[in-house]
Parts: C-alpha cells; sequence; structure tokens
C-alpha cells in the first residue's frame, strides 16, 4: 500500500507514477475526498470537546443547585452529532483503504518506462543456446516418448493444466527442489521454512494478492474463506507481520518450497501445451526482510542467488528488467531470468525477483526498530524464485535430451538422483 501521506501531500506526483504502472488516479476525487476527511476529523474533534465539556459542566451546575436539563439536553444532541460525523468520517476512511489497496506500487527511478514485455530490456545473458546436430523436441514430445510425462491421465483426474510425472521424471523434479533448497540454505543464509499450504485473507491481502487479483486464487468455502498459497511468498513475507524486529535480525533471509496454485485467470488460450501454465506447480520461493537503505542491494543478491542455480545447471538464461507496463503489483523494481528452451527455440521466463520496497510491509504493519531513534520503522520486503521447479525441469529436459528421447542428469543432481545419469 502506497503511503496515505504522499497522496496528502502530492497527489498529482503519485497520479503520473501510477500511469506509468498502468493506473489511473482521479486525483480531483481523491482530493475531494480526502478534503472531506479533514473536515470531518475536525468536526469530530470539535464535537468531542464540546461534549465533554458540557458534561463536566453539569456536576458544577448541579452543585449551585441550578437546572441541569438544558445540560443533559445539549450533551444527548452533541453525542448524536458527534456520532453521525464519527460514522461518516469512517466511511471516507474505508473509501480511502479501499482505494488505496487498488492502487500498484510506484516504480523506482532506474525502472525502464513502458507498456508491456515488448518494452523490457536484456541488461546481461549467460551461455549461449543449446546447439544439437538433430531437431530438438519440447518437453511435451520428450515426455510422451518416454511415457514419464501424461496430460490425459492428469485431465482425467482434475481436468486441464494439469500433469502427471512419473518415474525417473518424478524423481527429476524432486531432486531438482533438494537440489535448490540445499544451496539457498548451505550457500546463500536462507533459513529454510515449512508453511501452511493454505493461508487467510488477511495474509492475502499483506502481500498484495486482495483484494485485486482473488480471481486468480482458488478459495475455500469456510466464512471467511481459506486461500491455497499462489505462491510462498505469501505466508513466508506475512511471517513478519504485525512485529517489531530487531534491527540485529536483519537482514532475514526465508526460503520454502511449496506448491502453488493459480487458476490463471485470463491467460486462457496461453500455453495450454505441456507445463509451461498450470494450475498446480511447484516453486522454492526467497523472501528477503530488510532496511529500506538496505533494500536495493539486496534485489541485486537474491536475484544473484537465483541465477546461481541457472549457473550450476549449466542452462542458458538471459537476466531482464522489467518495465513499469510489466511489473507486478506490489513490485517496484523487478528482475526477470528467462531460460532458453531449446524445443520452442526462445527463452522463457523461469524467476520473477522483486523489491517491493515498504509496499507490502506497510499493509502487514511489519516494522522494525530503529536504535538510533527508537522508533520502529517500515521494513522493505523482497521476494524471488529460486526457481520455479517444473519450468526449471522443462529446461533440463529440452537442454540435456539426447537423439534417442534420454535425457541427461545434470552432474550437480546426480547426487540426488542415485548417481544416475540418464533417465530414460
Amino acid at each position: 500500500m502506497l503511503d496515505p501521506h504522499l497522496l496528502r501531500t502530492d497527489p498529482e506526483a503519485v497520479a503520473a507514477a501510477l500511469k506509468a504502472r498502468g493506473f489511473e488516479l482521479d486525483v480531483s476525487a481523491w482530493r475531494e475526498l480526502e478534503s472531506r476527511r479533514k473536515e470531518l476529523q475536525i468536526r469530530v474533534q470539535e464535537l468531542q470537546n464540546q461534549k465533554n465539556q458540557s458534561a463536566k459542566s453539569i456536576g458544577k451546575t448541579k452543585a449551585r443547585g441550578e437546572d441541569i436539563q438544558p445540560l443533559l439536553d445539549e450533551v444527548k444532541y452533541l453525542g448524536e452529532e458527534l456520532g453521525r460525523s464519527e460514522s461518516e468520517f469512517n466511511e471516507v476512511q474505508a473509501r480511502q483503504q479501499e482505494w488505496l489497496l487498488e492502487m500498484p506500487n510506484m516504480a523506482l527511478a532506474e525502472v525502464p518506462e513502458g507498456n508491456d514485455e515488448n518494452d523490457n530490456l536484456e541488461i546481461r545473458k549467460w551461455g549461449e543456446p543449446t546447439v544439437f546436430d538433430f531437431e530438438p523436441r519440447d518437453h511435451v514430445e520428450l515426455g510422451a516418448m518416454n511415457g514419464l510425462l501424461d496430460a490425459e491421465v492428469a485431465a482425467k483426474l482434475a481436468g486441464s493444466r494439469f500433469t502427471v510425472l512419473k518415474g525417473g521424471l518424478s524423481r527429476l523434479h524432486r531432486a531438482l527442489a533438494q537440489f535448490m533448497l540445499d544451496v539457498h540454505t548451505q550457500e546463500h543464509g536462507y533459513t529454510e521454512v515449512y508453511l501452511p499450504y493454505l493461508v487467510n485473507p488477511e495474509a492475502m491481502m499483506g502481500t498484495g494478492q486482495l483484494p485485486k487479483f482473488g480471481d486468480d486464487a482458488f478459495a475455500t468455502t469456510d466464512d471467511p474463506p481459506r486461500y491455497l498459497v499462489p505462491t510462498a511468498e505469501v505466508p513466508m513475507t506475512n511471517l513478519v507481520a504485525g512485529e517489531i524486529l530487531d534491527a540485529e535480525t536483519l537482514p532475514l533471509r526465508y526460503t520454502s518450497q511449496t506448491p502453488c496454485f493459480r487458476r490463471e485467470a485470463g491467460s486462457y488460450g496461453k500455453d495450454t501445451r505441456g507445463m509451461i501454465r498450470q494450475h498446480q506447480f511447484e516453486k522454492v520461493e526467497l523472501v528477503q526482510i530488510t532496511r529500506k537503505e538496505d533494500s536495493t542491494a539486496a534485489l541485486d543478491e537474491l536475484t544473484g542467488h537465483a541465477e546461481t542455480i541457472l549457473k550450476r545447471l549449466q542452462l542458458p538464461f538471459r537476466t531482464i528488467i522489467l518495465c513499469t507496463g510489466d511489473m507486478g503489483f506490489s513490485a517496484a523494481k523487478t528482475y526477470d531470468l528467462e531460460v532458453w528452451l531449446p524445443g520452442q527455440g526462445t527463452y522463457r521466463e523461469i524467476s520473477s525477483c522483486s523489491v517491493c520496497t515498504d509496499f507490502q510491509a506497510r499493509r502487514m504493519k511489519a516494522r522494525w526498530r530503529n536504535p538510533e531513534t527508537g522508533k520502529p520503522e517500515l521494513v522493505h520486503t523482497l521476494n524471488g524464485s529460486g526457481l520455479a521447479v517444473g519450468r526449471t525441469l522443462i529446461a533440463v529436459m529440452e537442454n540435456y535430451q539426447q537423439q534417442d528421447g534420454s535425457i541427461q542428469v545434470p552432474e550437480v543432481l546426480r547426487h540426488y538422483m542415485g548417481e544416475q545419469e540418464s533417465i530414460v
């Protein structure tokens, strides 16, 4: 959530920043609402003071033996007026809150302006696209050849956008997740956490999934509902919700492997073939909680941690900085990692790493105590995939495929595969 103070002092600047994000802020309407909020706040304070003064006068008037009925009538009238003003004041504040919850984060100054993915910028590339002396197959063909990837059985069980993995491919999927967790915990200093796969509306609100993206989430029929996690970012970032953290505990680094569940609302017709876009997929997520002055460097660090996985797997990739129009709702700056997929002859996203500044922290009321001032300050939050396990599996299948349809196991994964060198 944006800082309300910014909207009160310079709504035009906020509107300009949000326009770059594709959000139109009606400054006149906001100013009118803010003006009414101020009027009502002053009115409530005045009525409360008048009521208090009248109430105090009752005892003195009674002690003098004078008629207190006029004062009683006045206190009653002021109480009724106060109640009406407080009700309207709360209503105006609620409308402002609803509006704030719909506004995306503002981009950092260095983020390039643009409308969509066509305006994103490549900033570096690692490795060269894999070259074969035969026509490379995509992961769907490879899975069908060895019978280890079955979308038809999955459709019978759950419908479209699900996949069943079998045998060596299922084990390779598990090995990838274990490898990622080991690297991030043993080398990068993250603490592994096991998290609930269901979260309450407050947690979804805290990281920005609600209210705007409720249609993309799977919810239970509870009242209120609970939500299947769309990403481990939600429960993991909310570990600090409502907390005031000690300075010496920062930065916090968490990692977790969870299934992720998404309706993929609005993506119908896109990536319907194979495992690229599923309703259920596994991801190893990275989250950092930092001080404001450390968050920009932390984004570069976190992105580097995700890149390390691709480098160890010897998978060619490139790093993209997203433009203002292509970033996620809560992000202030985002790097996407795109891995080379020979079967498609293109790079595809495999990780998205973002700094959210204090946008999520303000929603969650997550703070740290500055020892220099003794006062609590909002933390900055960061998140990124380290990596999406299913898409990494696709990249391994396609980049390590052999002419006969078998798949070589990357050397760094063989320890997790009982020293198995290939999947047939």
